[in-house]
């Protein structure tokens, strides 16, 4: 461990790391103060690769940090790295799930290639070997590229509605996002602007009219909030982890309180 040297803060990466909101990163912050921050950052080759949140709060106090230094051969590699670290603390949204599964398939696809040229087939498509890894289905990884591409070309025009997404502070829905994929930069940039405006509908006026026939707003609305809140728990049974359980109700508390807000 060292506290000796600059850590450096690179921007790609700091990119991949879900945003904490207000509540979760004062939580944090309070931890920190009262307890310490007991757990190394990691970092390679004095690039921080995991524990943004924590570095941002420990400068904010002048207090000391502590590092791990860990050994990669390329940025790829760093890449997977960091997305299984965060797949494996199963505190995430499904739509950073599936931003994360498809930034992996991206990445892998790059990497694969290259050992592909220079060492002749693979056994198993990336594709394949991530739905393994995962426990999804092959065309769910696939679908989760797309959902990558989207909100990656929605950053570049926005970082900040990128950002937004992920956190779930704008809402829309991994079908619309797919949809992007096959548009123009025309139909992004339109999106984008919406969203800014106030004015973006997560789905197309056929599909709400029709849902709107069979079932209220609000009991729409709570059952996806529902299915939402059932498959945070899922992530989280699989780990014996408080803080991650009390994260997840926090939001699925939030959701509700916004939703009876609304009425």
């Amino acid at each position: 461990m060292s506290e000796t040297y600059e850590i450096i803060i690179d921007e790609e990466f700091k990119a991949l790391l879900p945003p904490l909101d207000e509540e979760t990163f004062a939580w944090l912050e309070n931890n920190i103060l009262e307890y310490g921050c007991r757990e190394p950052l990691v970092v390679w080759e004095d690039i921080l690769i995991d524990g943004h949140n924590r570095y941002e709060i420990l400068m904010r106090h002048e207090l000391p940090v502590s590092t791990v230094s860990m050994e990669f051969e390329s940025r790829e590699d760093v890449i997977v790295w960091i997305i299984s670290t965060q797949v494996s603390r199963r505190n995430l949204t499904p739509m950073q799930l599936s931003y994360f599964r498809g930034m992996h398939y991206n990445t892998d696809k790059k990497v694969q290639g290259t050992i592909k040229a220079q060492n002749g087939p693979l056994y198993g498509s990336t594709a394949e070997r991530l739905a393994d890894k995962y426990n999804v289905s092959r065309n769910t990884i696939k679908r989760d590229a797309q959902v990558t591409d989207a909100i990656n070309a929605i950053g570049e025009m926005s970082p900040d509605i990128k950002r937004d997404i992920l956190s779930g502070k704008t809402q829309i829905s991994r079908k619309r996002l797919q949809e992007l994929t096959t548009g123009s930069d025309d139909d992004i940039a339109e999106v984008v602007m919406k969203i800014e405006e106030g004015t973006f509908e997560n789905r197309r006026k056929s599909e709400i009219k029709q849902d709107n026939e069979n079932i209220s707003p609000w009991e729409k609305q709570f059952v996806l909030m529902s299915e939402e809140f059932r498959q945070l728990m899922r992530n989280h049974t699989k780990a014996d982890d408080t803080i991650a359980m009390k994260s997840a109700l926090r939001q699925y508390i939030r959701m509700l309180e916004e939703l009876y807000g609304s009425m």
